[in-house]
């Protein structure tokens, strides 16, 4: 699974592949084999290249507070198709306006607006369905609506142009 990792102003790509408690993470470009098993609620023993570490966990807020020994990580983590689909949304088209773009594959289920209509920032623009994950979009500013080019249920690529906000 493909996962993108936060911590304070550095984002990792990470990959984890394994199961039964036998991991391979792919963190960037280094790859570490890791041996995982839960001891008790929040509690990991970890062997990593043959040398063992407890790990604390707790959540906090949506991040999670690692302690290994005395060093405290807070590190954000999700998945990595969510992570593109919140950073990518969408972008500026210039002279003050946004130009939302699908950020990967998927069907639009709801469409919000139409062409003349006003949005503030934050106001639902559209509903896109993919990787079995419904994701809404939203104005990144508030301006006018000045094209919709997708309906509900029409299929669109990464890239394509969804909605045109002017100011």
């Amino acid at each position: 699974m493909r996962f993108v990792a936060t911590l304070e102003d550095g984002v990792e790509p990470v990959e984890v592949r394994g199961e039964g408690g036998r991991y391979r993470l792919t963190l960037g470009d280094e790859v570490w084999e890791v041996d995982a098993r839960l001891t008790a609620q929040g509690i990991y023993s970890l062997l990593i290249g043959g040398v063992s570490h407890v790990a604390e966990v707790t959540d906090d807020g949506g991040a999670c507070v690692v302690d290994v020994g005395d060093e405290t990580w807070v590190i954000r983590v999700e998945e990595a198709t969510r992570h593109i689909i919140r950073t990518r949304g969408g972008g500026p088209a210039g002279h003050g306006g946004q130009t939302l773009t699908a950020p990967l594959p998927g069907r639009i289920t709801h469409v919000a607006v139409k062409p003349g209509d006003r949005v503030e920032k934050g106001d639902t623009l559209l509903v896109i369905e993919a990787m079995k994950m419904e994701n809404e979009f939203r104005a990144g500013m508030a301006g006018t609506v000045a094209e919709v080019r997708v309906g509900a249920g029409q299929a669109v690529n990464a890239g394509d142009v969804l909605v045109v906000l002017e100011t």
